[in-house]
C-alpha cells in the first residue's frame, strides 16, 4: 500500500511532469506512437471494411487473416522485426498496426453486416447507387459498431505500446523498464497508474463518442416506433374495435 501511496504523490509532483524522463514527454510519445498506429491501421482496415461488409465478398479470408494475427505474440513479433530492420520507431508501428486491424476491420464489416438487409434493399429500390446506400445507409447506422471496432483496437495498442520502453523507444513504458531494473517499485505503479489511467480517458471518450453516433429512432440496434406509426397502430385498432 505504502508503494500506491508513493507513486500517486510521484504522479501529483509538478516537478516530475517536465524534463525529458518526466510524465509529460512519455505521456506524449505514447499518444503519439498510438495515433500514428490506429491512423495507419485505420488507413488499412477502412476501404477493406467497407469492401467486405458492403459486398460480403472475402469474409472468411479475411476473418482467417486477422484471426492468425491475433494469435500472433506481441513481444516476439517485435523482436523478429528488428532482427531485421534494426532498432527504430517503424518496427515499432508496424507490430502496433498488425495488432490493430483486426479489431478495427472486424467492427467496420460487421457494423454493416448487422444492417438489415430490408433497408438495403429499400435504399436500392428508391433508386440509390450503391456509393449512395453505403455512405448515406450503412455508414450511418454501422458507424456505433465500427467505432466500437476503433475503441478496441485503441486500447490493445495503448497497452500494447509499453514495449516502446524495452526498445528504447520512449513512452509510459520506461517507467515500468527502469521500475524493474532499479527494483524501484514505486517507478513501476507510476507507469502501471499511468497506462491504465490513459486507457480508461480514452476509453471513456470512445464510449461517449459511440452513443451519440447513434442514428436517432435507432436503439440498441432497433428502431423506435416514430410518432406517426404510433398513431396509425392507434387507428388502426380503433378501425378494428368499430
Amino acid at each position: 500500500m505504502n508503494f500506491v501511496l508513493e507513486a500517486l504523490q510521484y504522479i501529483a509532483d509538478p516537478a516530475n511532469f517536465v524534463g525529458p524522463n518526466g510524465i509529460g514527454e512519455r505521456l506524449g510519445l505514447h499518444l503519439a506512437y498510438t495515433g500514428l498506429s490506429m491512423a495507419i491501421a485505420l488507413l488499412i482496415a477502412l476501404p477493406l471494411g467497407l469492401y467486405i461488409g458492403h459486398t460480403g465478398r472475402g469474409r472468411n479470408a479475411v476473418i482467417a487473416i486477422t484471426s492468425a494475427a491475433r494469435a500472433l505474440p506481441t513481444f516476439g513479433l517485435v523482436l523478429f522485426v528488428i532482427l531485421f530492420t534494426g532498432l527504430g520507431l517503424w518496427p515499432l508501428v508496424f507490430v502496433l498496426v498488425v495488432l490493430a486491424v483486426p479489431p478495427v476491420l472486424a467492427g467496420i464489416y460487421s457494423g454493416l453486416e448487422s444492417i438489415d438487409r430490408a433497408t438495403i434493399d429499400a435504399a436500392r429500390a428508391t433508386g440509390m447507387s450503391e456509393w449512395q446506400i453505403l455512405t448515406r445507409v450503412e455508414i450511418p447506422l454501422g458507424l456505433p459498431l465500427i467505432i466500437g471496432g476503433i475503441r478496441s483496437g485503441t486500447l490493445q495498442v495503448i497497452a500494447t505500446a509499453t514495449i516502446a520502453g524495452y526498445i528504447a523507444l520512449g513512452g509510459l513504458g520506461r517507467f515500468l523498464i527502469e521500475g524493474l531494473a532499479l527494483r524501484n517499485y514505486e517507478l513501476t505503479i507510476v507507469g502501471a497508474i499511468l497506462v491504465i489511467a490513459l486507457a480508461l480517458a480514452i476509453d471513456g471518450l470512445l464510449a461517449i463518442t459511440q452513443k451519440l453516433v447513434v442514428p436517432r429512432g435507432v436503439s440498441r440496434g432497433s428502431a423506435r416506433p416514430t410518432r406517426t406509426t404510433a398513431r396509425q397502430q392507434k387507428l388502426r385498432v380503433s378501425t378494428r374495435e368499430g
